[in-house]
This record gives C-alpha cells, structure tokens and sequence, in this order.
C-alpha cells in the first residue's frame, strides 16, 4: 500500500515540475471538471490526503485554505510538508491496523482504515487523470501514469519482507 502512496507523490511531483512551465495566469484559470483550476486540483489532492489521514488516526482536522497556498510553489510546498507527517503514519501501519474500524468526522457510518487508505490513493489518480486531459488541452507535456520503470518495485520487496517479520 505505501508503494501506491510513493507512485502518487512521483506523480504529483512530475505534475509539479511540468505546470511550473506554465504562466500563473494559466494555473488559476477557471476550467470544466477537476476541482475549478489546475491550482485548486492540486491543492485539493493534498488537502484531501492529509485530511483523511489525519481523521482515521484519530487528530484535528487541519484546513489549509486554499487562499493561503495560491501559488504552485507554496502548493508544492505545502505537499511536501504533508508528506513528511504522513510517511510518519504510513511507517507505522500493518496488517492488523488496515483492519481496525475508525469513524471520521464528516461521515456517520464506520469505516476500515485500510478502506480509507485506498481511497485516499484512488482520490488522487482520479484527479491526475483530470490533469492530464488539460495538459492534453494546453498542448503540454502529459506525466506517464506508467508504474513501471519509477523504482517502486523496491518498495513492494520491502513491504513484503517486513510482512513476513509478523
């Protein structure tokens, strides 16, 4: 699972790198679908993240807006301060706790934690592709969805040795 977490922040990463070609103008402006703006998308991919994450292990909501990080660079920024916490909290997750039933505060029905988790990494792939179809529209560069070839399969070596520690 934290591998699908490590493709995610490549990708964001490339996305990243390749909007920082674009004029400024071009990342606020307002488009059909994703979240409103190449901006908005972005930040709202890391915004979702670390939300969700915060609230299955049990801490306050943190709600960045989207105001204070209006630029690609402090949503970049800001994307990399999350994920420092949230390798924090993915080093820590086993088996037995992607089991465990959390509630957060914006849903009435219980969840599982490893349900979450994997929603958190489909939320980000789903909005990707929205990037992609603009970056299609701007004539720019898209980022490979590829998995293969991002030196993931070290990851899924480790993750499987340490399964076999339990």
């Amino acid at each position: 699972m934290k591998t699908w977490f490590e493709y995610n922040w490549q990708v964001r990463d490339e996305w990243f790198e390749v909007f920082g070609e674009l004029p400024a103008g071009e990342l606020a402006k307002e488009r059909t679908g994703g979240v409103g703006s190449i901006l908005r998308t972005l930040f709202h991919i890391v915004d979702v993240e670390l939300s969700w994450i915060r609230a299955i292990e049990g801490m306050a909501d943190w709600e960045p807006r989207f105001e204070d990080y209006a630029s690609l660079e402090k949503i970049r920024m800001l994307s990399e301060d999350c994920r420092g916490q949230i390798k924090d909290i993915l080093s820590k997750v086993n088996a037995e706790k992607e089991r465990t039933v959390v509630r957060v505060p914006w849903q009435t029905e219980p969840l599982v934690y490893g349900e979450v988790l994997r929603h958190v990494i489909a939320h980000e792939i789903h909005h990707v592709g929205q990037l992609s179809v603009w970056a299609k529209e701007l004539g720019i560069k898209r980022v490979s969805a590829n998995v293969i070839g991002r030196g993931l399969g070290e990851t899924l070596l480790q993750e499987q040795s340490a399964r076999t520690l339990f």
